[in-house]
């Protein structure tokens, strides 16, 4: 099986999960129109200066695209479970493109949950410049880089029967303390300064950052590089580990 081949399988595969489907894509979808439809007039959402529709939309991106590339993890946890990932070893197949090919689903199904989210805003009345969706994504995607490694480490040390629980509860809390469903801890005060600290809330502050017409100020991208340089590691830890295993 060559490398493009297994990509394609694993992407197919992902797109016929019912479970994460529902949670990537259906829940978010569904709670963005019940919300943001009955607060669509609002045009500074909790002192934010980010009319609720757009906020609201890049809180549910940021549930429905984490839940989407941890979901990798639950695909290396199944397979480990029945020894699948170990019969690949024995192939020509590269643990590079075994792993990338979970980042790569996860993204493909990010992606659409993007692209159907967006399309909801818009029909609530959701405009923005071009540019401004262009960056606002190209946050998004890069927001999303520590939550695929940390996918990958719940797949290498979780069973398959605590990975859902675990990405449930995960992505609901992340998403919280992110923001997603309205900011935590006001403007200022020890709180504010605790939730900076996390990946999510740079994920939701995407939206502001394209409004604003910039980028994430230095302590984003700080948390964001700390945050993937650590579960990368913790990643790569727990793949040699469960290698050393086999």
């Amino acid at each position: 099986m060559s490398a493009t081949t297994y990509v394609r399988f694993e992407i197919l595969r992902t797109f016929r999960n019912t479970r994460f489907f529902l949670i990537s894509l259906v829940f978010p979808l569904v709670l963005y129109y019940l919300v943001a439809g009955a607060n669509r007039d609002v045009q500074d959402f909790a002192g934010t200066g980010v009319p609720f529709p757009v906020y609201y939309m890049i809180g549910m991106v940021s549930w429905g695209a984490i839940a989407a590339v941890i979901a990798g993890g639950a695909r290396i946890a199944a397979e480990r479970s029945v020894g699948w990932n170990r019969q690949l070893r024995l192939t020509p197949l590269k643990a590079r493109t075994y792993l990338s090919s979970k980042l790569l689903s996860g993204y493909a199904l990010a992606l659409v949950s993007i692209g159907l989210l967006y399309g909801a805003g818009l029909s609530l009345g959701v405009r923005m410049a071009w540019d401004d969706w262009v960056r606002m994504t190209a946050l998004v995607l890069i927001g999303l880089v520590p939550f695929a490694a940390l996918g990958i480490l719940l797949g290498h040390v979780l069973t398959v029967d605590s990975m859902g629980p675990a990405i449930g509860g995960i992505t609901a809390l992340l998403a919280l303390l992110g923001g997603a469903w309205g900011p935590i801890g006001g403007s200022s005060g020890v709180l504010h300064d605790v939730v900076q600290l996390i990946p999510s809330y740079w994920l939701v502050q995407a939206a502001d950052s394209a409004l604003s017409g910039g980028l994430w100020p230095l302590r984003g991208w700080v948390v964001m590089a700390v945050w993937t340089a650590v579960l990368a590691q913790l990643a790569a830890w727990a793949y040699r580990r469960d290698t050393a295993r086999a």
